[in-house]
């Protein structure tokens, strides 16, 4: 009997900034605090020092147009970055 394999996650990664930028650790938490409870996320990374969030995400459950408006929820603009 062949046994069903696992569903593989469409995980992807996307890179934003914000505005306002993150500036500090206080920035950093509420990012955290806020997003990871939007559907879909499933690991964020934030870099103070080139103000980014990385953030993976469930794209079966998620887009990065939803991510976005996650952040505007708690005013912030978020835009991705581009390679």
């Amino acid at each position: 009997r062949e046994h069903a394999r696992p569903k593989v996650k469409n995980i992807k990664t996307v890179v934003l900034t914000t505005n306002p930028e993150m500036h500090c650790t206080g920035c950093e938490q509420k990012i955290k605090n806020n997003i990871r409870f939007e559907k879909g996320i499933k690991d964020i990374k934030t870099n103070l020092e080139d103000k980014t969030v990385t953030i993976e995400y469930d794209a079966d459950k998620t887009n990065v147009e939803k991510i976005i408006e996650g952040f505007k929820k708690i005013n912030y603009e978020a835009s991705e970055v581009k390679e």
